[in-house]
């Protein structure tokens, strides 16, 4: 086995690496829970493009032999962000759920091939991803148990908790909404 090697690329620079990653996403949506499609993988070039344009947004690569294994992204959630707004079974306090840019930072995919699976891969790109974000939180929604149980304990073991039931669109299926607070970096 070849070495894993990770690449970060931010702002613009991600939005050029959409089609070095497409695959491999189209590999792993295809799977169940997801079973996605051709329009599906549409629509997922719609929202990357747009999300690439979010403040903070940066994208991980994890390659092995030069081929897209892995990959990761995110971005801060903006002030006037509906993120809070998509819980169906909590009432958040407004503390809570208040942004200013810079407050949360949102993992949007984390995803890594089957063949790759169990080697820490997911690990890497999740540390590297959050390498120096100043965000007092993480944030992200992933499929619920069973569906997703490898996830689940993979978050659950970097520290990420549940805080609600997300339902972002009419015909989304339902997720968990899962936070990690991060503390705060202190001066050496």
């Amino acid at each position: 086995m070849a070495e894993v090697a990770y690449e970060r690329h931010e702002g613009a620079e991600a939005a050029r690496q959409l089609d070095a990653f497409l695959h491999a996403y189209e590999e792993v949506y295809e799977e169940p829970p997801y079973c996605e499609g051709p329009s599906d993988v549409a629509e997922f070039i719609e929202h990357y493009q747009a999300q690439t344009q979010r403040p903070g947004m940066r994208l991980l690569l994890a390659r092995e032999d030069g081929e897209v294994v892995g990959f990761t992204y995110g971005y801060y959630l903006a002030a006037d962000t509906r993120w809070w707004h998509n819980l169906q079974d909590v009432k958040l306090l407004e503390d809570f759920t208040r942004e200013d840019g810079r407050r949360t930072f949102v993992i949007i995919e984390l995803a890594v091939r089957k063949p790759w699976r169990g080697r820490g891969i997911a690990a890497g790109l999740h540390a590297r991803l959050l390498d120096g974000v100043d965000a007092e939180r993480v944030t992200l929604t992933m499929r619920p148990e069973p569906e997703a149980a490898p996830a689940q304990s993979a978050y659950a073991s970097w520290g990420y908790r549940k805080v609600g039931v997300s339902h972002p669109w009419d015909e989304a299926p339902l997720y968990d909404c899962m936070l990690r607070e991060r503390p705060l970096r202190q001066a050496l």
